[in-house]
């Protein structure tokens, strides 16, 4: 294990009813706010009604961004960031899922930055202020809610980028699994498989001496495992929602990936990709990807950790590594089917079309992957796979 250094700022408020606090947690910063959200799932849910009370009565004057969509545009982290500018917001407070929070994590970095926002994103522009932003979770997923990291997407150059600083972590994040009780199955489980991902992307690495932290991992693995297929068929179960909800932050929130040199990422960066492409559901791409990628990568080298894994989350008892990979491999796309996610690019109407462009876009910045690197002929051959 190397040496680590972790701080987790995020304030978490978790459970029932604990929006009634959010103007409590904001008025340290200033008392007007960017309330940012996506569509109307919020307003027909009556959360909007209860946040836009709990606000004016701590006497916050609100400015609103709306329409943030799934696979959020740099259009929207634009108009954010002029409002912010001609109201003066102090602070920012998302609500929603991955989408929203990630935008104004991208708002709250432009403010201050003369150039274009998506500058970050090019690996142009370093961040030298933020305004500070806060959460209020709607979708259990990418666990942007308790980390510092933001993805956008771009149409005009039908980019799909990553960037991200501890200074972006919101200040703090509701948590209320109820809020969840109406999220539909396709993003239930498209959710899990994102919570799973994040966990992968950490766990499948060449550090050694990691046991605490693969032992966390495995267990957000099986808790996913356990909660997913009783939220298709109770989506108001309590327990279920909390447990997944809770599992969706910690997997990405650092603690996994503390002591380990660096994470893998490369099946996060082609199904990026992807969905810049095709506007894909991010988790359904990833349930597309993951196993293909598994099996790509599994050599002699890489055999040890995924088998490890076989052993540890799906009980598997195969002693020969290879063969022992294999079948948790069989294990993981079979789940991801049992949770009704896609099986192959062709299952959402994706051909090889672009398939030179994804893999030319995926390594712009050169190969991709720690575990296994991966250059461009390895990125179209997964993806050629996954069709």
């Amino acid at each position: 294990m190397r040496n680590f250094t972790y701080e987790a700022s995020t304030k978490i408020l978790f459970g029932k009813n604990r929006i009634v606090e959010i103007g409590n947690e904001i008025l340290p910063y200033g008392n007007s706010v960017l309330l940012a959200y996506g569509g109307g799932s919020v307003k027909k849910s009556g959360l909007y009604d209860k946040i836009v009370e709990v606000l004016n009565n701590s006497g916050i004057r609100l400015v609103e961004l709306a329409g943030i969509q799934p696979n959020p545009r740099v259009e929207s982290v634009r108009e954010g960031i002029r409002l912010c500018r001609e109201h003066d917001v102090k602070f920012i407070l998302g609500v929603g899922g991955g989408s929203v929070i990630d935008c104004i994590k991208a708002i709250a970095m432009g403010v201050a930055y003369e150039g274009d926002v998506w500058d970050f994103y090019i690996r142009k522009a370093k961040m030298e202020s933020v305004l500070p932003i806060g959460a209020v979770l709607t979708l259990a997923a990418t666990g942007s809610e308790m980390n510092g990291g933001t993805v956008i997407s771009n149409d005009a150059t039908k980019e799909k980028r990553a960037t991200g600083h501890d200074s972006l972590r919101p200040k703090f994040s509701v948590l209320d699994p109820t809020i969840t009780f109406t999220v539909n199955n396709w993003q239930t489980a498209a959710g899990v498989v994102d919570v799973m991902s994040h966990i992968f992307e950490q766990y499948f690495t060449q550090d050694k001496g990691t046991f605490v932290q693969d032992a966390m991992a495995e267990g957000i693995l099986k808790t996913c495992i356990h909660y997913g297929p009783i939220l298709l068929k109770d989506p108001e179960n309590y327990e279920a929602r909390a447990n997944i909800m809770w599992a969706s932050s910690l997997a990405l929130n650092g603690l996994t990936a503390t002591g380990k040199l660096s994470g893998d990422w490369a099946t996060h960066m082609i199904e990026h990709e992807v969905s810049a492409i095709y506007d894909l559901t991010h988790g359904a791409g990833l349930a597309i990807l993951f196993p293909v990628w598994m099996d790509y990568i599994l050599d002699e080298k890489t055999a040890p950790k995924l088998a490890q894994y076989s052993r540890n989350v799906w009980g598997v008892k195969e002693d020969d590594d290879v063969e022992a990979a294999r079948q948790g491999i069989t294990k993981t796309r079979e789940f991801f089917n049992a949770m009704n996610m896609p099986a192959s690019l062709e299952d959402v109407k994706i051909t090889n079309e672009n398939i030179e462009a994804m893999a030319e876009g995926a390594c712009k910045f050169g190969p991709v992957g720690m575990y296994k690197r991966l250059g461009k002929e390895d990125v179209a051959a997964i993806l050629t796979k996954a069709l």
